[in-house]
């Protein structure tokens, strides 16, 4: 079973409208409601790919309600914290001639709410693959990454995390099944600017000899890498399409690379990550499998 962890999950509300005009009453062409957050947005894409998961995290008030209800109309099976006060967030995304993002804050979370998602982590049973994916919410202590990982260290859980800098940077020493930095965020984490395919592979080699068992790397208009736990390294072009949209293509390459390694070997999970990433980038919402399907014959 593949678990994924979402601690601040969102309805994205998203307004498309022409020219937008500061001070003055503008009004939407049309618009789209979301379920949103990263470990959801890999949830819906794992089933896409016929994976089922189960998406963990935290929920709160009557946006809480329709996050949990909306997945369940899609076929994600929920196990989330319901929270005693507060709201789940909005996020209103406005594209326009440029595109604007508000972003809400989410609920506190507890030490008690805490500790009632410790207690559904503990029941993952070996062979099960969990997904830790984006920000902390500032209501949670800036250790909770390690300390989940801390937490399963021993057990037979793949830990897949997606995550920037000194989050991803401090859980390498429980050895984390896969991390996915991109090109830029693997550059900062080392205080240098990547310019060649070579630097790439010698600093996801760092993040190996650090603790890291595969070490992904998405490179955007330049494909994907990864170096697998075996010491190999492969490498995938970019996929071709007209890119519409950046929300969530991180996240689907993870999907694709979780149901690809589920399914296959490293070289054809890698295809899949890239694939799925691609569908996303190429669509209005997430990839869908007809998308994926017909991306990774391409690569």
């Amino acid at each position: 079973m593949v678990y994924t962890v979402t601690f601040n999950p969102a309805i994205d509300y998203v307004v498309h409208t022409g020219e937008m005009k500061l001070g003055a009453t503008n009004r939407s062409e049309r618009e789209e409601m979301y379920f949103g957050g990263k470990g959801i947005n890999v949830s819906i894409v794992l089933r896409e790919l016929g994976i089922q998961s189960k998406a963990l995290g935290f929920t709160a008030g009557f946006t809480g309600e329709a996050i949990e209800k909306g997945l369940a109309d899609v076929g994600i099976d929920t196990d989330f914290v319901r929270l005693e006060t507060g709201n789940s967030r909005i996020n209103v995304k406005i594209k326009a001639s440029e595109e604007t993002e508000l972003n809400g804050q989410g609920p506190d979370i507890d030490d008690k709410a805490l500790s009632a998602l410790f207690e559904k982590l503990d029941r993952l049973s070996d062979g099960d693959t969990l997904v830790l994916a984006g920000s902390i919410p500032s209501s949670l202590p800036s250790d909770i990454y390690e300390r989940i990982l801390e937490r399963l260290y021993g057990r037979n859980i793949r830990v897949v995390v997606d995550a920037t800098k000194d989050l991803l940077l401090n859980v390498l020493k429980y050895k984390p099944f896969l991390i996915k930095p991109n090109n830029h965020e693997l550059g900062e984490m080392f205080g240098v600017t990547l310019n060649s395919d070579e630097e790439i592979e010698k600093y996801a080699r760092k993040l190996q000899e650090m603790g890291a068992v595969n070490v992904l790397i998405s490179m955007a208009g330049d494909g994907a890498m990864l170096i697998d736990e075996f010491g190999k390294k492969h490498r995938c072009g970019v996929c071709k399409g007209v890119v519409k949209n950046s929300v969530g293509a991180g996240d689907s390459m993870v999907a694709g690379f979780t149901a690809g390694i589920i399914n296959g070997d490293y070289e054809y999970a890698l295809k899949m990550g890239t694939a799925a990433g691609g569908a996303t980038a190429f669509s209005d919402g997430l990839a869908t499998k007809e998308e994926i399907t017909e991306l990774v014959k391409t690569l």
